[in-house]
C-alpha cells in the first residue's frame, strides 16, 4: 500500500497538481492505511508555522497554529522545526512542550504526537506529524510510512518552491521588485466581476529622461527605484505594479473609491516631491498621474484605457498633477490619444501596411514610380487610410516606429519587384518631423535598403512643407544634404500650402516638388491658381527640379497641367493607392519601360 501511495503522489507531483491538494490527499490516504492516527503537515516560512494539510483536524485547531513562531517548547511540530530533529511526545497532558497547546489536542482525544521535520536542502521546510489516541510512540510500520511520506513531502515542497520562484521571476520587475506588467494584466483580468468599488492610478515619472541624460542610467535606475518604493508604500506592494520604463500602476480597492483615488494620488505626489539620492546625485522626483474609477458594466480593459487617457491629458495639459477620467475630457486630445493607441496596437500586431499610389507621365499615362502610403488594417479586416490616424504621427515615438516599419516593408516589396524583373524606377517614402529630428535618419534608411539589396537610386524620401520649413529653431538642412549625398532623392510634398517659398530651395535644395492638391482642384481657365502653378513649374525647371502634380481627379486637369509644362502627376484619375500585389500588376502592364525613358528626360 505504501508503494501505491508513493506512485499516486509522485504522479500528482509530475502533473503539477497544487501542493495543498497533493499533501491533503497524502494525509487522507495515510489515515486510511493507519486508521488509528490523525495526520498533519505544517509548512515553515520565515520561522512561522502555517497549516498545509490536516484533513481530520477541526478549523479552530489549524487557526490557532497558523502564524505561530517555532521554538523549543512549541508542541511537537514547532519544536521539531526549531531543532531540526524528530520529536516524540507520548503524553501531551504532562509534557512541558505542550503546556500552551494541550487544550487544542486533548478535547479531541489526541493524547500523543510524533512530529518529523521535512528538509529541503539544509533547512526545515515543513513538519509531518502523527497524532495518537493513546499514550505511545510510533511502531515500526508507522516509522516506514512516515519515512516515505516525509520524502514525498520534501519532493512536493521543493518542486512547488521552484514553480513559485519561476512564477515570481515571471511576474516580478527585476529593478524594483514590484509586480510587473504581466502580473498587472493577470490581476486586472481577475477584476472582471468585482463587486466592491475599485479604480486604477497610472503614475508616469516626468524627469526620468533628464536624470538619465544628465547623471547617467545608474541615477535613472535609482530614480525608478525611489518612485517604486514611495508609491508602493502607499498603494501596497501587491497592488503597485511597474508597467515598464517610467510608468507604474496602482489598483485601488476601497469602499469610497472616488475619494480614495484622488486622496492616494495626492499622497503619492506629495511623497514623491522630496529629494532623493540617486547614484550620488540629488534628484527631485516628479510625476504625473491619471486615474479612472470602475463604473457599472465597464470591463477592466475599459477602466485601464480611461486611466491611460486621463494620464495622456494630464501630461498634455497639467503635467506634474493628477487628473481623473471623466466623459468631458477634450475631444481633440482624446482623438489624438486614441489614434496613437490604435496605431501603436496595429504596429505591435503587424497590421500596418505599405500601399502604393502610382505616379504617371501625363502624356503616356505610363507608371514611372509610386508613393508609399501607410494603411492600417483593423481587427475586422477593413483598410483605413492615413487620414484617419494622422494625429498619431504627431507622437514622436509612434511616428519613428511607423516610418521604420514602412521603410522595411517598402524595401522588401521593391526587392521582390526587382527580382521579378519589373521596370521599377522609384518609390517615395514619407518622413515625419520626428524622423528628421532623430539624428540617425540617413543611417537608418541606408541600412534598411542595403539589407534588402535595393539601390538607393530607386528611393525617394518625401518631406512635407510643414516639416521642411515649420520646425522653428530646428534646421533640417544638414540632414537633407546628408540624404542627398547618400544617393537619395528628396521630394518636397504638399508644396504651396503656406510655409514654403521658392527662395528656400536655394539654401536647402530638393530634387522634386509635389504641387499640393489644393492647386490642382482650382485649375480652371483664368483661375489665379493656374498662373501660380505655371510659375512654379517654370522656376523649378530652371532650377533643375522635377515637378509632380498631386490630386488629379479629372482628365481636364491632366490636360491643363501638360499645357502648363507639368510632365508627371498622381491622383484618383489614374489610380488610388493599391496593395503590393496590385502595384506589381501595374508595373507589369502599365510601367514606363527603360527604352521609353529617353523619350522624355523630365519623366
Amino acid at each position: 500500500m505504501i508503494l501505491e501511495l508513493q506512485n499516486a503522489i509522485l504522479e500528482m507531483i509530475a502533473r503539477g497538481e497544487p501542493l495543498e491538494k497533493t499533501i491533503d490527499l497524502l494525509c487522507r490516504e495515510v489515515e486510511v492505511i493507519a486508521s488509528d492516527i490523525v495526520c498533519s503537515v505544517l509548512s515553515v516560512r520565515e520561522g512561522l508555522l502555517h497549516p498545509l494539510a490536516g484533513p481530520s483536524l477541526p478549523p479552530h485547531f489549524s487557526a490557532a497554529v497558523d502564524n505561530h513562531p517555532i521554538g523549543p517548547a512549541v508542541g511537537s511540530c514547532g519544536t521539531a522545526a526549531f531543532i531540526g530533529q524528530p520529536v516524540v511526545v507520548d503524553d501531551i497532558a504532562t509534557d512541558p512542550r505542550w503546556s500552551e497547546f494541550k487544550f487544542l489536542a486533548l478535547p479531541l482525544g489526541l493524547v500523543a504526537c510524533w512530529s518529523s521535520p521535512i528538509m529541503v536542502g539544509d533547512r526545515v521546510a515543513a513538519t509531518f506529524a502523527f497524532y495518537f489516541r493513546e499514550n505511545r510512540g510510533p511502531n515500526e510500520t508507522e516509522k516506514q510510512i512516515v519515512e516515505a511520506c516525509v520524502h514525498l513531502c520534501s519532493i512536493a515542497i521543493e518542486r512547488n518552491e521552484r514553480v513559485m520562484e519561476r512564477e515570481r521571476l515571471t511576474y516580478t520587475d527585476a529593478l524594483t521588485g514590484l509586480p510587473n506588467r504581466a502580473r498587472f494584466n493577470k490581476v486586472l483580468a481577475g477584476l472582471d466581476n468585482a463587486i466592491s468599488p475599485w479604480g486604477i492610478l497610472l503614475v508616469d515619472i516626468d524627469n526620468l529622461k533628464l536624470a538619465n541624460d544628465t547623471f547617467g542610467h545608474a541615477a535613472g535606475d535609482g530614480l525608478i527605484q525611489t518612485v517604486a518604493s514611495r508609491a508602493s508604500a502607499l498603494g501596497g506592494p501587491d497592488s503597485t505594479f511597474r508597467l515598464g520604463g517610467d510608468e507604474f500602476a496602482i489598483i485601488v480597492y476601497r469602499g469610497n473609491a472616488p475619494n480614495d483615488l484622488e486622496r492616494m494620488a495626492s499622497d503619492i505626489l506629495s511623497a514623491l516631491s522630496a529629494a532623493c539620492n540617486c547614484a550620488g546625485h540629488v534628484v527631485f522626483p516628479k510625476a504625473t498621474i491619471g486615474g479612472a474609477l470602475a463604473g457599472e458594466d465597464e470591463t477592466p480593459d475599459t477602466v485601464l484605457q480611461n486611466a491611460d487617457l486621463a494620464l495622456y491629458h494630464a501630461k498634455e495639459r497639467s503635467r506634474g498633477q493628477y487628473l481623473q477620467f471623466s466623459e468631458g475630457l477634450g475631444t481633440a486630445i482624446t482623438r489624438r490619444f486614441r489614434a496613437i493607441r490604435d496605431v501603436g496596437l496595429a504596429l505591435a500586431q503587424a497590421r500596418m501596411h505599405a500601399w502604393y499610389q502610382p505616379i504617371v507621365r501625363l502624356d503616356t499615362r505610363r507608371v514611372v514610380g509610386f508613393e508609399a502610403l501607410a494603411r492600417m488594417r483593423t481587427p475586422g479586416g477593413d483598410i483605413v487610410s492615413a487620414g484617419h490616424f494622422h494625429e498619431a504621427t504627431k507622437d514622436a515615438q509612434v511616428a519613428a516606429e511607423l516610418t521604420q516599419r514602412m521603410l522595411e516593408q517598402v524595401a522588401r516589396d521593391m526587392r521582390v519587384w526587382l527580382d521579378e524583373g519589373l521596370p521599377l524606377q522609384h518609390v517615395g517614402v514619407n518622413l515625419s518631423a520626428a524622423d528628421l529630428a532623430g539624428g540617425n535618419l540617413n543611417e537608418r534608411i541606408c541600412t534598411v535598403f542595403a539589407d534588402a539589396g535595393v539601390p538607393l537610386k530607386h528611393v525617394i524620401v518625401e518631406v512635407t512643407e510643414s516639416v521642411y520649413f515649420g520646425q522653428g529653431g530646428f534646421d533640417i538642412g544638414d540632414e537633407i544634404r546628408r540624404l542627398r549625398a547618400s544617393g537619395l532623392r528628396v521630394a518636397l510634398d504638399d508644396f504651396g500650402t503656406g510655409f514654403a517659398s521658392l527662395t528656400h530651395l536655394l539654401t536647402v535644395p530638393v530634387d522634386i516638388i509635389k504641387i499640393d492638391k489644393s492647386f490642382t482642384d482650382r485649375l480652371r481657365p483664368r483661375d489665379p491658381a493656374a498662373f501660380i502653378v505655371e510659375g512654379i513649374i517654370d522656376i523649378a525647371r530652371k532650377l533643375g527640379i522635377r515637378v509632380v502634380a498631386e490630386g488629379i481627379e479629372e482628365n481636364a486637369q491632366a490636360v491643363q497641367l501638360m499645357d502648363l509644362g507639368c510632365a508627371l502627376g498622381q491622383g484618383y484619375l489614374f489610380s488610388k493607392a493599391v496593395d503590393r500585389d496590385a502595384a506589381a500588376v501595374l508595373l507589369r502592364h502599365s510601367a514606363q519601360r527603360p527604352e521609353e525613358v529617353g523619350a522624355n528626360r523630365r519623366a
